[in-house]
């Protein structure tokens, strides 16, 4: 059961609203950027005196956060929803368990249909203290490479006159780090059972004038790629591994020079 204010009853769950992967990078002033967490999504319901805590499953997780749940009862409001990302648990000292990020209810005010920066104002007045946290808006005209420097997961854009949707939207966006790294093949093993071609790609990288062994690549190809691959590899054969550094190295592989770059 949901409690009166007086105008509006407050639902006792709401569907949280989801970003959509994308591929773009952008800046934008009608955007704002923020931190993307590695953590679990958490919905925080304050009825009265009780505060609750959900997954987005609604699954319970109101036992397992127990200094978030007593710095929220604190809160001078009677009816309240706060959305966020919880990344730490039963409590750690000087830093934040509840990162919350948008608030979707306050008192007899359903904050939903509001614009974001709307809601971000509300969400700022609050006297939130540690172990629960206000997710702050990123600076600068590129944060997503900030974000991938740093070794963060990435970055949500969101768009400033947004409404709280309780779905997947594209007023919001996730712009993920993905790490990847140029390698060269310095050779191949032998097909194994009815595989073609060949088995595995050596690969490494250079680090000065060593080539250094990073690893095998066996996954991913059909037998048109492997054969292909083969045909190229055999016309760059040579004697002796080009591999000077790194463990790990078959002892019966095939060298090639190290021209193809993956």
């Amino acid at each position: 059961m949901g409690v009166d204010q007086g105008t509006r009853v407050i639902p006792d769950w709401l569907e949280p609203m989801a970003a959509t992967l994308t591929a773009e990078r952008f800046s934008d002033p009608a955007w704002t950027f923020e931190r993307k967490l590695d953590g679990i999504r958490v919905l925080a319901f304050k009825r009265g005196p009780v505060v609750q805590l959900w997954s987005r499953n609604r699954l319970s997780l109101t036992a397992a956060y127990p200094a978030v749940v007593a710095m929220l009862e604190t809160l001078p409001h009677d009816a309240l929803i706060l959305d966020g990302e919880a990344t730490g648990g039963w409590g750690r000292q000087g830093k934040a368990d509840y990162n919350v990020f948008d608030v979707l209810w306050i008192d007899g005010r359903d904050l939903r249909p509001r614009p974001l920066d709307e809601r971000r104002t509300i969400l700022k007045a609050l006297d939130l203290v540690l172990p629960v946290a206000r997710v702050t808006a990123l600076t600068g005209d590129a944060p997503w490479e900030r974000a991938c420097r740093e070794g963060w997961e990435g970055v949500i854009a969101k768009r400033r006159d947004s409404p709280y949707e309780g779905k997947r939207s594209k007023a919001w966006l996730k712009m993920k780090c993905e790490a990847s790294q140029e390698l060269v093949v310095g050779g191949f093993t032998d097909p194994q059972r009815s595989r073609v071609g060949l088995g595995a790609l050596l690969v490494g990288y250079y680090d000065g004038d060593d080539l250094s062994f990073a690893g095998k690549i066996g996954t991913g190809f059909d037998t048109k790629l492997l054969l292909d691959l083969r045909t190229r590899l055999d016309a760059l054969a040579v004697e002796t591994a080009p591999f000077t550094k790194g463990t790990g190295l078959p002892r019966h592989g095939h060298w090639v020079r190290p021209e193809i770059v993956v």
